[in-house]
């Protein structure tokens, strides 16, 4: 039998690097791995699906694999996942020091479809009280004018979203223009010490260890997602590249921990991995379904609450069927 051929696109992950450089082998797959920027990758593989298998943001994940017919399926496995209290950043001088504070204000973000928005969009409904109707949204490059949107969507009745093209969200909020900017990455004004831009919980490491403590949710950014018509002429494949995702993140985490490879320089970085993987029960970075359960389930409801999900879809049906099957030897 010949070996199927595909193209991966990601950013360049440790955890993926085995695989990539063709240290751990997926059985009966070759493949052409391209490292680029994300946003690259989304964009590309969204509107021309260039290649195979693709990295790709949740919510336009969820966005995609919801539509009547998708052309796409997900993998459980887990290309990028951050806690996001840290992504709230404000003026000064719009007076906010509270959540609370958020109701009746302008919040700014680079698309509707944004992960660490969406997560943190329904955090502010679910824990505040604070729905999608009670903010004005603004939309708008982070760091540059004229981001557009990549994925359909279906706004609910009274959400107010006013699309910017000519500034930057960084702008924005240094000028006062919006009160808040919802944002992945720290915005250039907040970097290069704006007097006026500041992060709206400074203590966010707290709040995300309590939040989890308390959610069991620990918000997954980017997945991994395939054709579904590779999958239609060769249904092994799925399981096949899983297991190469999941030895090539095993063999990452033994790097992490061990003090003696460890890839980074930097002091007790194999004592804080220590500790973050006793925290997350032996696995602090979890691919596969049941392992990450409440947060699916979570951003599933979200993306619908929110007009990006087409469907309120459970998780078994965004990832191949029997992706999960156990063998025991």
């Amino acid at each position: 039998m010949s070996r199927v051929k595909l193209t991966i696109a990601t950013t360049d992950y440790d955890h993926f690097r085995d695989f990539r450089l063709g240290i751990v082998n997926a059985e009966g797959i070759d493949h052409t791995w391209l490292t680029l920027g994300h946003h690259e990758v989304f964009a590309r593989f969204t509107f021309n699906r260039e290649w195979e298998v693709s990295e790709l943001s949740f919510a336009k994940f969820c966005a995609q694999v919801t539509r009547s017919t998708p052309d796409i399926i997900g993998l459980p496995v887990v290309c990028s996942r951050l806690f996001r209290f840290s992504s709230f950043y404000v003026n000064k001088k719009s007076k906010i020091k509270t959540a609370a504070d958020l109701r009746g204000k302008t919040i700014g973000s680079p698309e509707w479809a944004h992960t660490a928005a969406v997560y943190m969009r329904g955090w502010l409904n679910d824990e505040h009280g604070i729905g999608l109707r009670d903010i004005h949204w603004y939309q708008a490059g982070a760091n540059e004018a004229g981001r557009v949107e990549k994925v359909e969507l279906d706004l609910p009745t009274g959400v107010k979203l006013t699309r910017v093209n000519d500034k930057s969200l960084s702008e924005m909020i240094a000028s006062g223009e919006i009160d808040c900017a919802l944002i992945a990455r720290p915005p250039n004004s907040f970097l290069q010490g704006h007097p006026d831009v500041v992060r709206l919980f400074p203590n966010y490491l707290e709040m995300e260890e309590a939040y989890y403590e308390q959610t069991k949710v620990w918000p997954i950014m980017h997945i991994i997602a395939i054709q579904r018509r590779v999958l239609e002429e060769h249904p092994w494949v799925a399981r096949n590249l899983y297991n190469a995702f999941v030895e090539s993140k095993r063999r990452s985490l033994e790097r992490l921990l061990d003090p003696a490879v460890s890839r980074y320089p930097l002091a007790w970085l194999p004592s804080y991995a220590r500790k973050m993987y006793d925290r997350f029960d032996g696995d602090p970075f979890p691919y596969g379904i049941e392992e990450n359960r409440p947060t699916l389930e979570q951003f599933l409801r979200y993306t619908r609450e929110q007009g990006i999900a087409h469907r309120h879809a459970a998780p078994e049906e965004i990832f191949p069927e029997g992706i999960m099957t156990a063998v025991r030897v």
